[in-house]
């Protein structure tokens, strides 16, 4: 242990050379972090109709969504290569204060567009938690080991899956949904205080050239795209000028970011990653995965609040078999790895089972009961456990150690790319498909519009139709979320057939691929632990 003290000897240690309790410790830093990126998810997806309705900006649903994906995706590979040049630490430290800054802001938005300006800041944040969490562990315990470890990463997003909507509810039916972003502020100190105290940098400075010109050509190609995906056959038709030209400045500019990183001393996405198979198999299995997820999952929510008529904080509560799903599958896989030391089957059964889920899912109606719904969410949520920490531990194995930090966030940034993809396009075929139905449904002279501002505006607003105009919309909103889960399926296909190309290499037992393992040298006798 290099002079760790007296203890460990006495301590079973991993193949890394630390002890489990001094891993442990190590996690609780790394698991408030998380926490932080976690919980926000789950809590915005409860309130999500009430604050539009109070902010009165339909138009801008999506995004409130979307814009913290984008910029917590363009920021991922970011994160992964600055942490490998200034260390870990103060890094994810950093991530937590941009995090908490943009959570103040959201909280005081006043209009739909601040708060989506300011949910960008938080994604700003939320890029680096989620990245240098995984990133660090890496950094301390061996493929072999991680899956176990990485479970309890599972489980910290499980108790955020449960804890959000049943926050977010009470919250939003409390002191107001404001509060659903000022929640994280003592979380965020209780981070920043623990990260100080168990975490210890032990990095060497070095020449570094970090492309921001890179990464402003992704936001700026990534943006474009998206837009069209939410304007086109809303806002504008598709051969509208509009959308023509922001489809093409799109491509062109993804086209300009590759021939830019393909030169660049310090490339955010090095494309030589791309020669290695499980790479490159594994990323695009994220980005489809996190398409079919995050694009789907969202409107679970909207449909237990408008359809049941169920309160945010019931709607949390029905969400709990989804969670328990997801919780059971990412801890159970990651103890069966750690010990046949294969992967491969978790990836196949899970995009199975996403597919399964994704399907019964299209089955959900007006009258659909709330135990065959739950169990609909159930299998989703098992199929979904199997996958996302599965991914991220076969890429960390298929890469050279040197490569860890910047797999890691890349890793991340194409399922979180997927997912804001998926919001975007989803979103736009749900308002497309009621836009179709909402006249065909509702009671003659009913106006159309004004019922689909209350139908996605707020469960309030929805309440206030007449009977017939409220059974109308709701049998539309129904007939429409069919279609988006129907969508959702050959995305979790598309993913099955890649799980099954996915090559298998036997997990490693040491942290680096020349079997060294230096993150050991760092832990002191009091428990504070160092990553570079």
């Amino acid at each position: 242990m290099g002079g760790s003290g007296p203890g460990p000897a006495s301590q079973p240690t991993t193949e890394s050379g630390l002890t489990h309790r001094q891993i442990l410790v190590v996690f609780s830093g790394l698991m408030l972090g998380m926490l932080l990126a976690a919980l926000d998810q789950t809590i915005v997806a409860t309130a999500l109709p009430t604050i539009v309705g109070d902010l009165h900006g339909l138009n801008r649903l999506s995004w409130v969504v979307t814009a913290y994906l984008l910029t917590s995706t363009a920021s991922a590979p970011l994160y992964g290569k600055i942490s490998d040049l200034y260390g870990r630490k103060r890094v994810f430290q950093g991530a937590i204060l941009i995090f908490l800054a943009g959570s103040v802001l959201s909280g005081l938005a006043q209009s739909m567009n601040q708060l989506v300006a300011f949910r960008a800041i938080q994604g700003l944040g939320a890029g680096g938690l989620i990245v240098l969490a995984t990133t660090i562990i890496g950094d301390i315990v061996s493929p072999r080991e991680r899956g176990r470890y990485q479970g309890y990463f599972g489980a910290v997003f499980g108790l955020a899956s449960v804890a959000g909507p049943l926050l977010g509810g009470f919250l939003v039916e409390g002191p107001g949904w404001r509060w659903i972003f000022y929640v994280n502020l003592p979380i965020g100190a209780v981070a920043l205080v623990v990260t100080s105290v168990v975490l210890k940098d032990s990095i060497r400075r070095r020449a570094h050239r970090i492309d921001f010109g890179g990464a402003g050509l992704m936001v700026a190609g990534v943006s474009a795209l998206l837009l069209v995906t939410v304007w086109a056959g809303n806002q504008y038709p598709w051969s509208s000028p509009t959308i023509i030209g922001l489809a093409g400045a799109g491509i062109g500019l993804i086209v300009a970011f590759l021939v830019r990183e393909r030169h660049a001393a310090e490339p955010i996405l090095p494309l030589r990653l791309f020669r290695n198979r499980v790479f490159s198999v594994a990323s695009a299995m994220g980005f489809i995965v996190g398409v079919g997820m995050f694009g789907a999952i969202i409107f679970l929510p909207v449909y237990l609040q408008l359809v049941n008529g169920v309160s945010p904080t019931v709607s949390g509560l029905l969400l709990i078999p989804l969670v328990v799903g997801l919780f059971v599958a990412s801890i159970g896989s990651g103890q069966i790895i750690s010990r046949v030391g294969r992967y491969k089957i978790f990836p196949i059964l899970g995009t199975a089972l996403m597919a399964l889920g994704l399907w019964l899912l299209s089955h959900l109606g007006v009258h659909t009961s709330h135990v065959m719904a739950s169990l609909y969410m159930l299998v989703l949520g098992v199929g979904i456990g199997g996958v996302m920490q599965v991914l991220v531990l076969a890429t960390q194995n298929a890469v050279d150690y040197t490569d860890l930090g910047v797999a890691t966030s890349l890793a991340t940034f194409f399922r979180s790319l997927g997912g804001a993809f998926g919001t975007s396009i989803f979103g736009a075929i749900l308002t497309s498909r009621l836009t179709h139905l909402l006249p065909q449904l509702l009671p003659p002279g009913t106006p159309a519009k004004s019922v689909q501002v209350a139908l996605t505006g707020s469960p309030a607003a929805l309440a206030k139709l007449s009977p017939a105009a409220h059974s109308g919309a709701v049998t539309a909103f129904v007939r429409s979320l069919h279609t988006v889960f129907t969508v959702g399926v050959p995305f979790a296909l598309a993913a099955f057939v890649l799980a099954c190309l996915l090559p298998e290499i036997q997990l490693r037992r040491a942290v680096t691929t020349d079997q060294q393992v230096p993150a050991a040298e760092s832990v002191e006798a009091a428990d504070t632990v160092g990553v570079s």
